[in-house]
């Protein structure tokens, strides 16, 4: 491709602008062929952004390492920039559009001089879907480019269907000099752009993913009457009929090896079969038969390698042993990859992730062991190698949804699934998600931290009016999703985990769509329906006695502390929050009082 082949005139002048600022030495247009993408892999070897891994062991696959002051997502320099502070919200950083642009520009300004200016024309979701949305990614990121062709479905098929006067999404990208004090991550949801400066991580870089397909979807999913979420895609296939789920989770809950599960022994001669059809990212629209619709916009995983191995997700294990990029992980001498809570030994010696030597017991100067990998390094590859890739992943109209499932992660207040009352009560627990902050996190430990549908980060307006949009989403619906609430991480007075977990939260999953069929048992409680005694299929399950009793305990008096918290979040949202949930809210304060079931 070429600019004298463009048919779109607002695309050229974007373009022709963008390029008298950054003033690359030269402008490549990427058209997605995988001879394209073979010589800009070997263009990325030449100068050094990767490494390419051994090749009979790891065919295919490249080797990232990041400046380590850009190992992760900035939330705090990201922000929403809107005409009115309050459509931003109080949970987002906010900017005027005005101070966006003059800022960006003045980082822009020639900072592209002595590279190439990369343009991907891409689009989220299958191409020509009628739940899809073309974006162009401008980028002077080799990186960037090698990771959106495997995360997007990019090049000339997507500058066909966009034609000669469609609508796009500007993404502008630059690393700029990557300091941190040049760093800005900008949405402009009005205008249907995002520049992104001085950062080359993948949240921060690949503009596709968090910042179009949840931050400025979610500004045009209200507009447009839909759903853009930060939620997998899984589909439960049992006697020939396949059911649909999406499952909602902050980070550090699972979400990734939910997605990829395999079904646990104790189960298997029920003849279950599990199909992945998104890890992170749905779109959901209201079909014609008035089901919610769901669709994965991304084309590849973008996981987080710590902790991934042939236990937690064997799925994931056998989908990125090709055609993967690995990014701050551990470099062995013999041109491998390792991480913590990995596969196997690590190597004999190598490179951690900030480049430094490293040998298996390093322990610094405080007696404390090195990490070769960092805790937020990265895989990216493509979802059509998993194995349990959904035949029916791309299909453009999606897969129908039986079930809305959300979780946090608290030791003692959440049962392990309890199922909502109604669609607005559902809201409302989805509203209310909230995890304690774990070792790994920043703050204190066992902090709550509230995460309402698992978007806190990625609502790209004001989260009052979101809730609003879920609530009146529900009337849109003749057929709505049931909701549901799990916590695979409640623990015992010992501080032991209850339930273990992994495959075996299939058990649960399957009592959740016996529920949206009519059938499983369960009990009402104040906070919704948990299952009942023997509900749950636990064969060859060997729980300790008086688990499960703990596992779906509903203590009033915790849940009515658990207001308090609630009632502080909400606060802040003023009058932007619904009255229904504050109406929920209440509800709930009444049926614990009572101690006895709604």
């Amino acid at each position: 491709m070429t600019m004298a082949t463009i048919r779109h005139e607002g695309l050229k002048a974007w373009i022709d602008e963008t390029a008298r600022l950054g003033q690359p030495d030269q402008v490549c247009w990427v058209d997605g062929t995988e001879e394209e993408r073979s010589r800009l892999a070997k263009r990325a070897i030449a100068r050094g952004f990767v490494i390419p891994l051994d090749q009979d062991r790891y065919p295919g696959c490249y080797y990232s390492r990041s400046n380590p002051n850009d190992v992760a997502r900035t939330e705090h320099l990201t922000y929403i920039c809107t005409r009115k502070r309050e459509d931003a919200g109080p949970t987002n950083n906010w900017m005027s559009p005005e101070e966006g642009y003059a800022k960006a520009k003045e980082i822009i300004q020639g900072s592209m001089k002595g590279r190439t200016m990369y343009v991907i024309p891409f689009s989220m979701g299958p191409i020509g879907s009628p739940f899809s949305k073309i974006g162009v990614e401008i980028t002077d990121s080799l990186y960037v480019v090698l990771n959106m062709l495997i995360m997007t479905r990019a090049g000339s098929k997507v500058l066909d269907h966009l034609g000669t006067d469609g609508s796009f999404t500007k993404c502008l990208h630059t690393r700029a000099d990557l300091d941190v004090r040049r760093r800005l991550i900008l949405h402009f949801p009005e205008d249907n752009a995002v520049v992104s400066t001085g950062s080359a991580y993948g949240g921060n870089a690949l503009l596709g993913k968090k910042c179009l397909a949840l931050r400025i979807a979610s500004w045009q999913a209200r507009q447009e009457n839909w759903l853009a979420e930060h939620m997998l895609i899984l589909g439960i296939e049992k006697d020939g009929k396949t059911d649909y789920v999406t499952a909602a989770f902050p980070s550090a809950c699972g979400k990734t090896n939910l997605a990829m599960l395999i079904p646990p022994r104790g189960l298997k001669a029920k003849g279950y079969k599990i199909w992945t059809l998104g890890d992170d990212i749905a779109w959901l629209r209201v079909g014609r038969d008035g089901r919610l619709w769901a669709c994965n916009p991304e084309a590849g995983f973008f996981g987080v390698a710590p902790g991934t191995n042939s236990k937690t997700n064997p799925n994931a294990i056998a989908t990125i042993r090709k055609n993967t990029i690995f990014t701050n992980v551990l470099l062995g001498d013999d041109l491998s990859v390792w991480w913590e809570d990995g596969e196997g030994e690590p190597p004999a010696s190598g490179t951690s992730w900030d480049g430094k030597p490293w040998t298996p017991g390093l322990r610094d100067a405080d007696g404390k062991p090195v990490p070769g990998a960092h805790p937020n390094s990265r895989f990216t590859a493509p979802a059509s190698q998993c194995p349990s890739i959904a035949p029916n992943w791309e299909d453009p109209q999606g897969v129908p949804i039986s079930a809305i499932i959300f979780g946090g992660r608290r030791e003692r207040l959440a049962p392990l699934v309890f199922e909502a009352l109604d669609w607005a009560h559902g809201v409302y627990a989805g509203a209310t998600v909230s995890s304690e902050r774990t070792a790994a996190a920043v703050g204190k430990v066992g902090e709550v931290r509230r995460d309402p549908m698992a978007m806190l980060p990625f609502c790209g307006y004001n989260m009052g009016d979101y809730f609003g949009h879920w609530l009146q989403m529900g009337g849109r619906m003749s057929c709505p999703p049931k909701i549901f609430h799990v916590n695979w991480f409640r623990k015992d007075e010992n501080r032991q985990f209850l339930w273990p977990g992994y495959g075996e939260n299939l058990r649960v999953i399957e009592w959740i769509l016996a529920r949206c069929h009519g059938k499983g048992k369960a009990a009402r409680t104040p906070i919704g329906f948990v299952p009942a005694k023997g509900a749950l299929d636990l064969a060859g399950l060997n729980l300790p006695e008086g688990a499960m009793d703990k596992l779906l305990e509903v203590k009033a008096e915790d849940w009515a502390a658990e207001l308090d918290g609630v009632k502080v979040f909400f606060d802040q949202f003023g009058a932007a929050l619904p009255k229904e949930l504050w109406r929920q809210y209440d509800a709930l304060k009444d049926r614990l009082k009572t101690k006895v079931p709604a």
